[in-house]
């Protein structure tokens, strides 16, 4: 069984490599850190950085912020799921389940809504699916493009700054 293959801790220094190794091979455009700047917000206690391990092997992460959440969000006290993913060669496998369980288990601790950002490129469609699936709404602000909101009529670049922002009742 393929839950019994996975298993989620905490973010370590040594994943850093392997991850940007599977991001790269993905065509993605990231650098190393991307990974240690989350491990330096989560040993001082600004997140908490999550990894997903398949057969040993790291596959998959989500960070949960409480004081970082962006656009309508902002000051809010509601926990922020930030920079969520799972490895191409490791998707379909209930990784990202099992990532976003715990990352809205932690934030059922303290607050009882979850909410995060999501990209509008196709590249987000599978996250995008995956957000819908498990309860997460749009708050109805429209497009965001980097900390605003878009203009209407205005023209943007279809890139990662382009979101709609979502949230989900956990209790």
């Amino acid at each position: 069984m393929e839950k019994e293959k996975i298993r989620i801790r905490f973010l370590r220094k040594e994943d850093a490599p392997v991850l940007l190794a599977g991001v790269l091979s993905q065509g993605w455009h990231e650098t190393e850190d991307k990974f240690l700047n989350r491990l330096r917000d989560h040993e001082s206690g600004k997140c908490t950085a999550f990894v997903a391990e398949y057969e040993g092997n790291p596959a998959g992460w989500v960070n949960v912020y409480f004081e970082k959440a962006g656009g309508p969000y902002r000051g809010k006290g509601y926990g922020w799921i930030e920079d969520f993913a799972v490895l191409e060669k490791y998707q379909r496998r209930g990784i990202g389940k099992a990532l976003m369980d715990e990352a809205e288990a932690l934030i059922a601790e303290r607050t009882d809504i979850a909410c995060l950002a999501v990209g509008l490129h196709p590249g987000y469609g599978s996250a995008q699916r995956l957000y819908v699936k498990r309860g997460y709404l749009p708050d109805g602000t429209g497009a965001w493009y980097g900390k605003a909101p878009a203009e209407e009529y205005a023209v943007y670049p279809l890139d990662d700054e382009l979101v709609i922002y979502m949230s989900k009742k956990l209790r």
